[in-house]
């Protein structure tokens, strides 16, 4: 397939290069001739010098019956400008823009533009190191909202019926590893030591799911309080005396 790159920074370099190792041909798209000096010698794509939202350089780059395009500048609006045009104009099938502002992210999402989030993605990366010991995604939808995880199975879960950890739109469990086997019929499967669990969940349900895995599901009865369970013993003795 025949794929451009607009774009020839760190990421876009190293998107060309490893599209061309994987047989593609790749055309790359900057401004800036000196650019291409990231891109191996040996590289044997096709450099463009010139934008990626004109129609004159995008057609030089092979746009006309291009398969894919990757916007990947430095610019928000060059980017979303860009992969409009290649959709819209040249009818390219598989499009994607390179997005800092997680908001902007969002938005494009939702008007049918894949974007690539890289602030929510870095984020989400520093804190799954700064914070081992939390839930972290494995995964995220380029709107950074929806998230895999992987988790082992919290002691608290052995012996309980795992499609009891769902909350349905928030939290799905999508499969269990259970002695190195992956199965995706977790629901009705009862937890087991040693279990490797796969959930899909929404960013803003984490807390929830760190609540269920401590196994704190509503409308399970608290376990009694010590000493109000003492003190109701007293007073069934007291009341036995009279």
């Amino acid at each position: 397939m025949h794929v451009v790159v607009v774009g020839c920074g760190r990421v876009g370099a190293g998107l060309a290069v490893s599209l061309t190792k994987e047989g593609h041909s790749v055309a790359v798209i900057d401004r800036n001739p000196k650019a291409f000096r990231r891109l191996p010698d040996e590289w044997d794509g096709h450099r463009v010098t010139g934008s990626g939202f004109d129609r004159d350089d995008l057609e030089r780059a092979g746009a006309v019956g291009a398969d894919a395009l990757a916007a990947v500048t430095s610019g928000d609006n060059s980017n979303i400008l860009t992969v409009r045009i290649a959709r819209e104009t040249y009818g390219i099938a598989h499009v994607v823009a390179r997005i800092y502002d997680p908001r902007r992210a969002e938005i494009y999402q939702r008007l049918g533009i894949p974007t690539v989030a890289t602030v929510t993605w870095t984020i989400d990366q520093v804190r799954r190191r700064l914070l081992p010991d939390l839930i972290a995604g494995e995964w995220a939808d380029p709107t950074g909202r929806l998230l895999l995880v992987e988790l082992p199975l919290p002691d608290a879960w052995a012996g309980r019926r795992l499609g009891d950890l769902e909350v349905p739109g928030r939290i799905t469990l999508v499969g269990v590893t259970r002695a190195a086997q992956p199965r995706l019929d977790a629901r009705e499967l009862i937890g087991q030591e040693g279990d490797q669990l796969h959930v899909a969940v929404m960013k803003d349900a984490l807390r929830e799911l760190e609540r269920r895995r401590a196994g704190k599901l509503e409308g399970e009865p608290s376990a009694p309080d010590a000493t109000t369970g003492e003190a109701n013993g007293a007073a069934a003795e007291r009341g036995g005396r009279r």
